[in-house]
């Protein structure tokens, strides 16, 4: 009888060649770190080993063996109904930008001088920083508009020693302000990371949900079931992506000379028009888009900078 296990390729196509997740999971391995995981492994339609992507706490064991076994984070979790990273994605965004400051081709020497990255929106996850940390050696300080989820961070940082001296904290008192009252005028940032809600409503983001679920299941879901989490500050504001970027854009005027890069995760190409925009009614000297794919999902950073 005929072999009909469909075979993938090994790499997934489009992850950055420094990314630690660009071959497919290595379940024994994970599992042989945490132990854990085992629950939630089983094989798949392509009798390959895999999770159930619909489950949030297979998604969050799966995370948790991926930072502890690649990233060396002991102790990671998040309180029920926030937002659960996919951590490919997300190391993308860090090598990407470890790209824009330092020059590729001496890459293999970092870290370097000391670099400071604020992430906008840190959420319950504190995933960024655990992974510029651990890449990179770079400092962080995360701000977010929601005590609970600084009080994750918090926590995540606390019991892991690697991330303690690494890693600060800073809520922002005033949800409709960004950079205001955070970046100090003593201070002064290598580059600014954000992934910001990018739905304009509570309907777009549960439309959204439901596409994703729909990807994943492959068959039509008429009913949002949030497994993969999120607050309301995580998944949408008023205007989307489009307004709340360019709202960073206009105060990132305010401080052009306390950051070198400024820089935001753009999930819709629609949204590019409206941003280009901004940019050049602030002036910014320099404007680059940055490329990402993963799978057959397209993403990109907008970076921009006021200081030649």
């Amino acid at each position: 009888m005929p072999d009909t296990k469909k075979t993938f390729s090994k790499v997934k196509p489009g992850l950055h060649p420094r990314n630690k997740h660009r071959e497919r999971y290595d379940f024994d391995l994970l599992i042989k770190d945490s132990p854990d995981l085992a629950t939630y492994v089983r094989l798949n339609e392509y009798q390959d080993q895999s999770i159930d992507f619909f489950d949030p706490e297979a998604v969050i064991s799966l995370n948790q063996a991926l930072l502890k076994t690649y990233y060396h984070i002991d102790f990671w979790q998040i309180p029920p109904g926030y937002l659960c990273p996919p951590i490919p994605g997300r190391a993308d965004y860090i090598h990407h930008v470890a790209d824009l400051l330092y020059d590729p081709a001496k890459i293999t020497i970092l870290p370097g001088r000391q670099i400071r990255c604020l992430d906008i929106g840190v959420g319950a996850s504190c995933i960024y920083p655990i992974i510029g940390v651990q890449e990179y050696g770079w400092s962080f300080v995360g701000t977010d508009i929601d005590a609970l989820a600084i009080a994750s961070s918090r926590q995540i940082i606390d019991s892991n020693p690697a991330l303690k001296d690494k890693v600060t904290l800073r809520l922002q008192t005033n949800p409709n302000k960004i950079f205001y009252g955070i970046i100090q005028p003593e201070e002064f940032f290598d580059v600014t990371i954000c992934n910001p809600p990018f739905h304009a409503s509570q309907a777009e983001a549960l439309a959204g949900s439901v596409r994703k679920l729909q990807n994943l299941k492959r068959k039509k879901i008429t009913q949002p079931i949030l497994n993969f989490g999120g607050q309301k500050n995580e998944l949408w504001c008023v205007g989307g992506e489009e307004k709340f970027v360019s709202n960073m854009i206009f105060e990132s005027k305010a401080c052009s000379t306390r950051c070198r890069w400024f820089t935001a995760l753009i999930s819709k190409e629609k949204s590019l028009h409206h941003i280009y925009k901004t940019l050049k009614s602030v002036s910014a000297i320099e404007v680059k888009t940055i490329p990402m794919i993963q799978g057959n999902k397209s993403s990109r950073i907008v970076a921009w900078t006021f200081i030649s």
